[in-house]
């Protein structure tokens, strides 16, 4: 079985196509009201129960502010308890904290072992579930050998540039490429850590449930496979071509974005041990062997990456489609068409995080190699919705 991990000790010292990217003269104004795009549609999926609530079929979204600009690569933005941002950038393979109100930008350092190369680097981060004991930052990267998930000390009475500890081997083995290698990582309600990867560009991958490419993990905290997989392995769901997003909504069901390859990029509901197509499906299908997606779109209109759960709805930010979509679910169906905003307003569209009630944290992507940058890029906004 190709997994390899590497349980890191209990106690912790603690002290490919371009497109051009449009950009918005101004934030703020009025709330954007959204279209639904006739090239979308809900797929068929579990009935939810009938006391759950259904948010309303339209929503909209109002820009409030440019948080900080001149990012390079963002990829990962994970909140800090006091309400400020850490980003992380893919190419320089450094941690940023932003300050969420002025915008100021300090270093932590710079992540040892980061190999950037085409869509791999510095990826996904995460605050680990005893962030507030501990002060661990989890990140996805890209090594000289595969991707690995690593844990870092954060020591902010160090000065700039050096309050990264070094990094913690958690997990590795993931197989890397110098496309689709997956790259986001949360903590789920259950404390468990979900790692989504990326088949590589080798399609055999995705339905080869020894391997770790085209998968979502699930593991401890320690990097061990979380007890109740499917299939004793750290494996959780497989079948994915590319897995760039990962949230759950207020029932703790989890959704995660996919990108297709020609036809449909995918939302879809995840269920342990389930088998989402690839690459043998797309899309919708007749075959009861793999799971229909929740909702699809057009590769032109979504080539989705972060997603977040708010105000009962689904919002997944577009890189390809330089839009940010709208959701709306009950249980695990699409209640209504998605809906989509800010299109070619701010160009590719990376990572969105929940900031609680209405509001939201959205990265652009365009300078990432595929978008053209405008002055300003990449920022960081902060949205409102409904």
């Amino acid at each position: 079985m190709i997994v390899q991990r590497r349980a890191v000790p209990a106690v912790l010292a603690v002290s490919a196509l371009l497109l051009t990217a449009g950009c918005s003269a101004g934030d703020g104004g009025a709330p954007d009201t959204g279209r639904t795009s006739a090239g979308t549609a809900p797929a068929r999926s579990a009935s939810p129960s009938p006391a759950e609530p259904t948010p309303p079929a339209k929503g909209t979204v109002k820009v409030v502010r440019t948080v900080t600009e001149g990012l390079d690569t963002p990829w990962g933005l994970a909140p800090v308890p006091d309400g400020d941002l850490l980003v992380s950038s893919r190419d320089e393979g450094t941690i940023t904290r932003i300050d969420a109100d002025s915008g100021r930008r300090t270093e932590l350092g710079e992540v040892a072992g980061v190999e950037p190369n085409g869509e791999g680097g510095l990826l996904g981060i995460a605050l680990s579930p005893d962030y507030a004991a501990d002060h661990m930052i989890y990140a996805y990267l890209t090594s000289a050998s595969d991707n690995r998930v690593v844990r870092m000390l954060y020591d902010e009475k160090k000065p700039a540039g050096e309050q990264l500890g070094a990094p913690d081997t958690v997990f590795k083995g993931i197989p890397k490429g110098v496309i689709h290698n997956g790259g986001r990582i949360a903590f789920g309600p259950d404390r468990m850590l979900y790692v989504g990867t990326g088949e590589t560009g080798d399609r055999g991958l995705a339905q080869d449930k020894d391997s770790l490419a085209g998968k979502i993990l699930r593991l401890t905290p320690e990097g061990e496979p979380a007890p109740g997989n499917p299939f004793d392995s750290p494996v959780y769901s497989y079948g994915h071509r590319n897995v760039q997003g990962l949230a759950w909504d207020d029932k703790q069901r989890l959704f995660a974005s996919e990108f297709g390859q020609d036809t449909w990029d995918e939302l879809n509901a995840i269920k342990p041990g389930g088998n989402y197509g690839w690459p043998e499906a797309e899309g919708k299908g007749d075959d009861a062997a793999y799971q229909d997606p929740v909702a699809q779109w057009h590769t032109d209109d979504a080539s989705p990456s972060g997603v977040a759960f708010a105000r009962g709805s689904v919002w997944m930010a577009g890189l390809k489609g330089r839009r940010l979509w709208r959701i709306p679910l009950r249980g695990t169906q699409a209640s209504a068409a998605p809906q989509d905003f800010l299109e070619g307003r701010y160009g590719r569209l990376r990572t969105v995080v929940a900031a609680g009630g209405d509001k939201l944290w959205l990265t652009t992507s365009n300078t990432d190699g595929r978008g053209t940058p405008k002055q300003g890029d990449d920022r960081i906004l902060e949205l409102e919705v409904s």
